[in-house]
């Protein structure tokens, strides 16, 4: 189950530090932007189908047709002779990694003991902080010595040899949700809004850039008008009863999700602004990771509840002074004492992410004594986690070009507007607290 997670993580973050390589290799720079967007997009719906085929196959089953996808695309992609061969191959390892992501919180509640969850989800969502620590290095490793093809036959081995525990690792473990329809309204409009979003981060600064987001905005709020009304849904039912906090814990994700991905700029912004080496610009950039993955070791061993809503109210607060206090500190020529600062404001903001990261795992999964409800609640944190991912990714490419060249408006710009988007985080993280 972490294993998928992490295969996921280091593939996405794996091949953002590929593609320079991939682009002098075979070309196609104009689509450069659309290689990780491509890949998101079919996450995004892979892990919206993780509940209906659990239904039917069950999790070995599962599992199994999730990692032929992501090997299968992963080999289509080592033998890219075009960009266009490249896309089409990430759009087949993105729905087959948007499964193994999704699965990994799913298959949980079934597949062990209550007692376990805490752990089992600290240790599943422990896997995005090590994609991110380690995916950037050893990408730049193969594309160092010029080696892209084979990262990605490696990313397929790993694939293929994650088959044989998934065939045995779930013997005994029964069906974690019921069928049903394909809810293709939420569907098409969910994917509507995405596109709209990302799309805006490849415009030219302007009205069409300001006219993208104002469609993907609108779109998601008619998301939500559908979801309300409609039988057949993306989340849970008990989504949108009065009440219940489980729209609170999928906001509060969101909220922290953003957060991460400030750390795809970081290497970025300290090369350009404090003269760092590639090295020491990567190591900057893990100490969100480092400091999440430490953070998480302390709170799944939360045993009362009080300490656990305490930890997830202080989570996103810690999360947003870490990434407002960075964001202040961008400044060109920056020092050693500065970047020793900045990186204490990233410690603070990582360990913000890991204090509250697997409780709310866990409160999800916990909303309801019903099976079905818990593993698809569980199976929609993905599902929020990629959207906000998306969404943010696009929302920085769109402050990175306001800043117009600049090196140090545009990290002040992203840090800041990201830290913004992280903002109402604190007021969900009250409310999911209060209810979970």
């Amino acid at each position: 189950m972490a294993g998928g997670v992490l295969l996921y993580a280091m593939n996405l973050y794996f091949t953002a530090a590929l593609m320079p390589s991939i682009v002098g290799a075979i070309g196609g720079q104009a689509f450069y932007a659309w290689v990780t967007t491509g890949f998101v997009i079919a996450a995004i719906f892979g892990s919206l189908m993780v509940s209906r085929i659990l239904a039917r196959r069950g999790p070995a089953a599962t599992y199994i047709l999730a990692l032929i996808l992501f090997a299968g695309g992963a080999v289509i992609a080592a033998a890219a002779s075009r960009m266009e061969i490249l896309l089409t191959a990430r759009l087949v390892q993105g729905l087959g990694g948007g499964l193994l992501a999704g699965l990994g919180y799913a298959v949980i509640r079934t597949a062990l003991p209550a007692t376990l969850w805490a752990r089992a989800t600290g240790l599943i969502s422990a896997m995005w902080g090590l994609g991110t620590l380690f995916g950037p290095s050893l990408g730049g490793l193969f594309a160092e010595f010029g080696l892209w093809r084979w990262a990605f036959g490696l990313l397929a081995l790993a694939a293929c040899l994650m088959i044989l525990p998934a065939r045995s690792g779930f013997r005994g473990t029964g069906m974690v949700a019921q069928g049903g329809a394909l809810p293709l309204a939420s569907l098409i409009i969910l994917m509507a809004a995405v596109i709209a979003i990302s799309v805006s981060a490849i415009l030219p600064i302007g009205w069409a850039t300001l006219a993208a987001l104002g469609a993907g905005g609108l779109l998601l709020m008619g998301f939500v008008v559908i979801e309300r009304r409609a039988v057949q849904t993306i989340l849970p039912r008990l989504t949108w009863q009065p009440g219940n906090p489980l729209k609170w814990i999928y906001l509060t994700v969101a909220a922290l999700s953003a957060g991460v991905m400030l750390e795809n700029f970081i290497p970025l912004f300290s090369q350009q602004l404090a003269g760092l080496g590639p090295l020491l610009a990567g190591l900057l950039g893990a100490v969100l990771s480092l400091a999440w993955v430490l953070a998480q070791l302390y709170s799944v061993t939360l045993a009362t509840s009080a300490a656990r809503a305490r930890a997830i109210r202080l989570g996103p607060l810690l999360l947003v002074l870490g990434l407002f206090a960075y964001g202040l500190m961008q400044q060109d020529g920056s020092g050693v004492g500065l970047v020793a600062l900045q990186a204490l404001s990233l410690a603070v903001a990582g360990a913000g992410i890991g204090l509250c990261w697997p409780l709310l795992g866990v409160a999800a999964m916990s909303i309801s004594a019903d099976p079905a409800e818990g593993g698809k609640a569980a199976a929609a944190i993905t599902t929020t986690q990629l959207i906000a991912f998306s969404v943010t990714s696009a929302l920085a490419g769109v402050l990175m070009a306001a800043g117009q060249g600049s090196a140090q408006s545009a990290a002040t710009l992203v840090s800041l507007g990201i830290a913004a988007l992280c903002l109402p985080g604190i007021w969900f993280g009250l409310r999911a607290a209060r209810g979970s």
